[in-house]
């Protein structure tokens, strides 16, 4: 027959998009996350219980290199969205910290700045096919840091593979 279609019908297509979550939004869940674990972790380390290298307060190099990479803004969206507030940050004068998880699965995504460099801590012990790879580390150079599409990448990879914290048991 002329003008007959043989394909199955075609489902409708879901209207709308994905969004990110409001920080309000964000707030709310995260007090609920913490309202029904019964927790009692602060989300911060209080000064006292701080390392002697940890501080409140990075190097100006170090947050000048943090600032132009954006990479703290994206870190903050990300624990909002997808931790729902439960990483915690931690400043250091040569980078930055963001963990999540406790006990036995604590991870973290470790960002430092070395040479005017961004550097950030893989979880793998041999060179992969990133060009900026040096086995242990990923190493951005400014016109890197500064596209903030590299930054995203990196980060989704980081988050995908964070770097387990070992037990001190």
């Amino acid at each position: 027959m002329a003008g007959t279609n043989n394909k199955p019908p075609r489902r409708a297509s879901i209207a709308g998009q994905s969004r990110s979550l409001s920080d309000e939004e964000g707030e709310m869940i995260q007090q609920m996350i913490r309202e029904e674990q019964h927790s009692s972790r602060a989300l911060h380390i209080p000064r006292e219980d701080l390392a002697q290298e940890a501080t409140t307060r990075m190097k100006p190099e170090v947050a000048r290199v943090i600032a132009e990479s954006r990479v703290r803004d994206v870190l903050q969206l990300f624990n909002r969205d997808y931790l729902y507030g439960q990483g915690r940050f931690d400043e250091y004068q040569d980078g930055l910290l963001l963990k999540w998880g406790d006990g036995y699965s604590r991870k973290h995504i470790w960002i430092t700045v070395e040479n005017g460099n961004l550097v950030f801590e893989t979880s793998h012990f041999k060179p992969c096919d990133k060009p900026y790879c040096t086995g242990t580390h990923h190493v951005l150079t400014p016109d890197l840091y500064k596209n903030l599409d590299v930054v995203n990448q990196e980060l989704a990879d980081r988050f995908r593979r964070p770097v387990y914290e070992r037990s001190d048991d």
